[in-house]
């Protein structure tokens, strides 16, 4: 079947697209780099013509508040029409764990706006939330920093590789749509600090990591149910420690 993928040359757009060829599917990887905008709409009607199924995996380029929000509902105006106009069967789309709990943040809320414009939208569909990527580990780490210590909260976190990410949206991709919110993470759910200190660890970072449960994420106080998955998620093959054994931080 033809396929779409919406911010195909991205982290998991390009892992997605390889797991559906190699499935042996007909995939469009569409970004502005290959002519195909959702936010303004550009190259969108020739792309999805003959899709059956279209999946999201875009992301804002900018996280500020107001920037964000618009790329999310922007994407939202411009894809239903077309998805309605060209057939599509089912719309998938990746978001993040938490989101609900996470509303004090601009970028859950524009998550949450996403979400709801897609339940609404009359597109047959299926939403995976996934945890942390553990390719963001050093980042969240680093927002701790101070100096020469970081600062980080003990509340749990429960990441996953991007890898196990794009292989369970590829599985949903190719079922037809559920029209429901399914959630994916790692196997390992530890507090973000003990993460953080396995990561310097692995990259021989010596800054001393401190417990602070003051400290929040990215200006979000946060505990052990913010971004950790609820029951019965799927779970990600990769653990964090084969994962940096790899090569990959």
């Amino acid at each position: 079947m033809k396929i779409v993928v919406i911010g195909g040359t991205g982290l998991i757009g390009t892992q997605l697209c390889q797991f559906l060829r190699e499935g042996g599917h007909d995939v469009l990887s569409a970004s502005p780099s290959s002519g195909v905008n959702a936010v303004t709409g550009e190259g969108l009607q020739a792309a999805l013509q003959g899709a059956e199924v279209v999946v999201d995996v875009a992301n804002s380029p900018s996280f500020e508040d107001a920037a964000v929000l618009e790329f999310f509902e922007a994407s939202g105006r411009n894809l239903f029409p077309a998805e309605k106009a060209a057939g599509v069967k089912h719309h998938v789309a990746l978001s993040v764990v938490g989101t609900e709990r996470m509303l004090e943040s601009g970028y859950f809320r524009a998550k949450m706006a996403q979400e709801e414009l897609i339940k609404k939208s009359g597109v047959p569909y299926s939403i995976l939330r996934a945890t942390q990527f553990f390719e963001f580990v050093g980042a969240i780490a680093q927002s701790g920093a101070q100096g020469d210590t970081i600062r980080l909260t003990s509340a749990a976190l429960q990441p996953v590789a991007s890898a196990d990410v794009a292989a369970a949206l590829a599985k949903i991709a190719v079922g037809g749509p559920t029209g429901k919110t399914s959630e994916v993470a790692g196997p390992d759910k530890q507090p973000l600090v003990s993460f953080a200190k396995i990561y310097l660890q692995h990259t021989k970072d010596q800054r001393e990591v401190i417990t602070d449960d003051n400290a929040g994420y990215f200006g979000a106080n946060i505990n052990d149910q913010s971004l950790t998955p609820g029951a019965n998620p799927i779970l990600g093959a990769i653990h964090f420690d084969q994962w940096l054994d790899r090569g990959n931080a």
